[in-house]
């Protein structure tokens, strides 16, 4: 059996091996990744990915600096016979091993993609810091599909500097999945089954102004602009539990809907522990041993499921991001345009918004009826409607 295990304490991620000797190589790369302002859960994230290779050059009796292309594909092989872990994301990292143990429902293409990804990210950091002399094992190649598009629909400035982007040459492909909107009568579900205002908060923000999870429990007292009737959605790394807004692009968010300001405004004045000297909006209330804590993504996630239950909606892709993907289909069939929709998400690639431009399958059913004209009022042979 092999294993290893890491934890995130005081900033820093720490990886050990079976003897609890610390893998240095990872720990170094985790190191560089939140220095350079990576996000806790995304170093995190490229840590565990590591620990997919460590396992594999182990089983193979190979130093890290002798992966070659030729080995990056049995490593492939390796990925896809790893076991799928689906409990709840813990902020610890261990990973088990075991030979001759049965094979459960292995890693997603997508997941086996982002391991390549922090592989090849890992390499060229190596590459930077001299621990590795020779070409990166994830090999790269250029991208043929750009240059299939029309020149309308071309990258400015592609013409002029002839750069072509590149891809690796190992990679799954991934099926492609639009977001999953909450319907009405499961937003009226959600809504009525909130217990507090809080709750009750929280989901209208996500809602009704497309607020990331992470945004919302980062948000303070002062972001909040109550006679221009908007959010400010700062970048700040200040949650003690580690909520923080994935762009690092601040936006204004307004909120017109007369609902959410109001909602959020009675929580302040008459929930909110009035005792605490903390900026964040959302505390965990009650008389418990974390009162005045700044609400956690466990705690959202844990609420917001309960909710869903208490509704009778609990469904696995519902989960509070869906919130945001519900405002955003709402938005784009309302009629806002991609740029302005764009800008009110935070995306900084527009490719992130087009995913909601998509015609949904009830647009197409209704223009399908139009086309057929099932939707039109039946006509008597005068012209008179039946």
């Amino acid at each position: 059996m092999f294993k290893l295990t890491g934890s995130v304490s005081g900033g820093t991620i720490l990886v050990t091996d079976l003897d609890g000797n610390p893998v240095e190589p990872i720990c170094r790369f985790a190191a560089y990744l939140l220095a350079k302002a990576y996000s806790p859960n995304t170093a995190l994230a490229y840590a565990r990915d590591l620990i997919h290779l460590w396992t594999f050059l182990s089983t193979q009796g190979i130093h890290w600096t002798s992966f070659s292309p030729e080995l990056s594909a049995a490593f492939l092989g390796h990925l896809r016979s790893v076991p799928a872990n689906r409990k709840r994301r813990d902020t610890s990292i261990r990973l088990v091993v075991s030979e001759g143990a049965p094979v459960a429902k292995g890693l997603s293409a997508a997941t086996i993609n982002r391991a390549l990804v922090a592989v090849d990210a890992f390499y060229r950091w190596a590459i930077f810091t001299g621990a590795f002399s020779v070409a990166n094992p994830i090999v790269k190649k250029q991208d043929q599909t750009s240059w299939r598009v029309s020149d309308r629909h071309r990258p400015f400035l592609t013409g002029i500097l002839r750069q072509r982007s590149e891809v690796r040459e190992l990679r799954l492909k991934t099926m492609q999945r639009l977001p999953r909107p909450m319907n009405q009568q499961q937003v009226e579900g959600l809504m009525a089954a909130t217990r507090n205002l809080r709750d009750r908060s929280l989901v209208l923000l996500m809602l009704n102004g497309g607020l990331r999870p992470g945004e919302v429990l980062g948000l303070h007292l002062a972001d909040i602009g109550y006679g221009r009737r908007r959010i400010f959605v700062r970048c700040r790394d200040d949650h003690p539990k580690g909520a923080r807004s994935k762009s690092r692009v601040e936006r204004v968010v307004d909120l017109h809907d007369g609902e959410t300001l109001e909602t959020l405004n009675a929580y302040v004045m008459h929930e909110r522990p009035s005792d605490a000297d903390v900026p964040f909006v959302f505390l965990v209330g009650g008389t418990g041993v974390n009162r005045q804590e700044p609400l956690s993504y466990s705690a959202l996630a844990r609420l917001f499921a309960r909710a869903c239950e208490r509704a009778e909606i609990r469904e696995p892709w519902m989960t509070p991001h869906a919130l945001r993907h519900t405002h955003a289909t709402r938005m784009w069939e309302a009629g806002m345009r991609e740029l302005t929709l764009q800008k009110r998400l935070g995306h900084a690639s527009p490719e992130s918004t087009r995913i909601y431009t998509r015609v949904s399958d009830a647009v197409v059913v209704a223009e399908y009826r139009h086309a057929l004209g099932l939707d039109r009022p039946s006509q008597t042979t005068d012209g008179e409607a039946l």
